[in-house]
């Protein structure tokens, strides 16, 4: 029976034993690398920084590239820092007469404005095979021929590897970059208006290439640009314009060597997709290492990199949370970034749950599995995700959704007091914290107005309550009454949704691009709020192009509409509702073509000042304005809940900065532990196995064992 005293030790060995986990999807988990795993779900299209503008290229252009100023990873409001600056631009302004001005008298009277930038010696490039020269001081790669590419198919083929120093020249000729015509950045159409010399830059580019002329950046110049020194250059700004500083905390305004442009300009290597817009060359904490889109894309930290460390400094929270327990440390943290493709939402959730992803959102479809919501409408992580020792953060997002009225349009639009209650009266009936209990989860909060909270201009409580819609009643903000809103539409000529002259029933047209099966409950539920108030809705779907022909020859009566900040200043909200930008006159982003010219000359004013009470003033009456004429429904600001592992430290959401994935820690013993323990094989199916076949084999053991005793008798 030695057969089955063994079966029965190996199988107690293996289920008394706790073993590692055999259903990790990493091949390689074991070395020494402190990593994070995470994920993305659409391909980037360009990583280039004069052409990159989505949140899913900013998770790896925001690693590579390093403008010359960053947002604090903690402080709150958003507050601005030198990267590879050695502070933040000096601003000088000057009259007509290139008099320099004051402060004071720069708000009415500057011409333009100068922008000084010091950057910080002794800060390097990647290693990258643009760099890389001979002993004769020639490069290596720039001129190759077709023998020489045979053995190259991406950028690691390249045997050789250099760097050099940063220096001012590179931020110019990023920003020469914006205007070359086969880049087409995103942000030339804006940046031209303001910087001196760029759209003038941008045709003489645009003709040269026409005509029939190579484009040589290095032998031409913007006026409004200019390299002062070694490490300092000048941008020239047409008026005042304080919000470039924001732009500048981007990675459009990131430096790009001009031997990086030559190496990738070879059309051997364009032919086989080896360019600036797929393998970028930056001075940040991390370079991309792989790129394969089908299937994961990986960041390993830059050798190059230049000492940065740790904030010291937060807000008063922060301490009590960890969030300084590194403060002086160097970053970064964690060596490298593994990006594995994950189109389906349900199979992230599920490695997310065994350990094998740090961090996640939370679905639609995950929600209640995560989340419990109290009776007061707190969230509060449920049980099973306290007992994995994850956290949840959450924070307001910089953006806003909304449903505009075309003001150009005859019933809904115009300025009368008749219009306007028609606006109001919809406005109350349109509960948005249903909607965002329906269809959110709760996760957002009802706009007050256009300006979400973090945003400079943001008034919280009473204070800061849209009271054309809301109450203040027990310290919270309460929707009008569906009376009031009835009330306010019987004043405008419609009692009870029909119209008095003719008895006709209101009927207003929701213009939307054409949508999916999902967006159904959603149209259904507008419709059942419009009909409080017996106003009919009718709901006009096209496809996208249409809708976009619409929104810009101002036919659409209502529409749904949407904004994420660009950068944290008032104006880039307060701009989406200033005359001059009407989307049916000018092509601005105002798409319900609202003009006051109270509230314009207001922006005007606001728009050039900085962070004071002044300014938190002029905007209060600006948002009174708003409110009173109720151009927008003002729907709702979305809240992100982002869950993380026990093992993730210094984690803080912040909506604005995108190269944060070098203050984050990782403890990876712990996530190694936890992986194994959550991940356990399941041998009792082994164990049922091994019996049944021992049941099965045991009768033939038997005999042959009955056959071998007679065998040895009769011998």
């Amino acid at each position: 029976m030695r057969f089955v005293s063994y079966l029965c030790i190996v199988l107690f060995f293996l289920l008394g034993c706790e073993l590692p986990a055999v259903n990790s999807p990493y091949s390689q988990q074991a070395d020494d690398d402190v990593i994070l795993y995470t994920s993305f779900t659409l391909r980037p299209k360009h990583l280039d920084p004069a052409k990159s503008y989505s949140s899913n290229e900013a998770s790896f252009t925001g690693q590579i590239y390093e403008p010359p100023f960053q947002y604090h990873y903690l402080k709150r409001p958003y507050t601005l820092i030198p990267l590879t600056a050695m502070s933040l631009p000096t601003i000088r302004y000057f009259n007509e007469q290139d008099i320099e001005l004051s402060q004071e008298d720069a708000t009415s009277e500057a011409a333009y404005s100068i922008y000084q930038i010091t950057i910080k010696p002794n800060i390097l490039y990647q290693p990258h095979p643009a760099f890389a020269k001979n002993d004769k001081g020639t490069f290596l790669y720039h001129q190759l021929n077709d023998d020489e590419l045979d053995d190259i198919d991406k950028l690691s083929d390249f045997d050789q590897q250099s760097s050099r120093e940063l220096i001012a020249e590179d931020y110019v000729y990023q920003i020469k970059r914006l205007a070359h015509p086969d880049l087409h950045s995103p942000i030339l159409g804006v940046m031209s208006e303001y910087i001196e010399g760029l759209a003038e830059y941008a045709t003489l580019l645009r003709d040269g290439k026409q005509s029939g002329q190579a484009i040589d950046l290095q032998a031409t110049a913007i006026s409004g640009v200019s390299v002062i020194d070694r490490y300092t250059y000048q941008i020239k700004v047409i008026g005042k314009y304080p919000q470039l500083r924001y732009w500048l905390a981007m990675p459009f305004f990131a430096p790009i060597p001009w031997e990086a442009d030559s190496f990738y300009d070879q059309a051997g290597l364009i032919k086989k997709n080896i360019t600036l817009d797929w393998y970028p060359v930056g001075t940040g904490p991390y370079q991309l290492t792989e790129n394969d889109p089908n299937s994961r894309m990986v960041l390993e930290k830059n050798s190059n990199y230049h000492p940065e460390y740790y904030p010291e400094e937060g807000e008063t929270t922060d301490l009590a949370l960890g969030l300084l327990d590194d403060k002086g440390k160097k970053l970064p943290f964690i060596d490298k970034v593994i990006f594995t493709l994950e189109k389906e939402n349900t199979s992230y959730w599920n490695k997310f749950l065994q350990g094998y992803y740090d961090i996640s959102g939370i679905s639609s479809d995950s929600f209640d599995q995560a989340i419990q919501v109290e009776s007061k409408g707190e969230f509060l992580l449920s049980d099973a995700m306290k007992e994995k020792g994850i956290a949840l953060r959450t924070a307001i997002a910089a953006s806003t959704s909304y449903i505009g009225f075309n003001m150009q349009d005859p019933i809904v639009g115009g300025y009368s007091d008749a219009a306007k209650n028609i606006r109001q009266a919809i406005s109350i009936a349109v509960d948005y914290e249903e909607y965002i209990s329906i269809f959110l989860n709760g996760r957002g909060i009802p706009a007050q107005g256009p300006i979400p909270p973090g945003i400079f201009g943001y008034i919280d409580g009473e204070a800061g309550i849209n009271h054309q819609v809301y109450d203040w009643e027990k310290n919270v903000a309460q929707r009008k009454s569906l009376n009031k809103a009835a009330e306010l539409l019987d004043e405008a000529g419609y009692p009870a949704g029909r119209s008095q002259e003719t008895g006709e029933p209101l009927t207003l047209y929701f213009d939307v691009p054409a949508s999916g099966p999902d967006a159904k409950a959603q149209f259904d539920w507008l419709r059942k709020q419009f009909n409080k108030l017996g106003i009919q809705l009718v709901i006009r779907s096209t496809d996208y192009n249409r809708f976009q022909d619409k929104m810009r020859s101002g036919q659409a009566q209502l529409f749904q509409w949407g904004w994420n900040a660009d950068y944290p200043d008032p104006e880039n909200f307060l701009f989406l509702l200033y005359g001059p930008n009407s989307k049916a006159v000018t092509g601005g982003e105002n798409a319900a073509n609202y003009q006051n010219d109270k509230f314009d000359h207001l922006f005007e004013l606001m728009r050039v000042m900085p962070d004071n009470a002044e300014r938190q003033a002029i905007i209060k009456q600006m948002l009174n304005i708003l409110t009173e004429d109720s151009p927008w429904i003002w729907g709702f600001h979305p809240k992100q809940f982002s869950l993380y592992h026990a093992w993730n430290k210094n984690v803080k959401p912040n909506l604005m900065a995108n190269n944060t994935i070098k203050y984050r820690r990782v403890d990876s013993q712990k996530r190694v532990s936890s992986q194994d323990q959550w991940n356990q094989p399941i041998l009792w199916p082994l164990l049922a196995l091994a019996i049944l076949a021992f049941l099965l084999l045991l009768p033939a053991w038997l005999l042959y064992r009955q056959k071998l005793k007679k065998k040895i008798l009769l011998n």
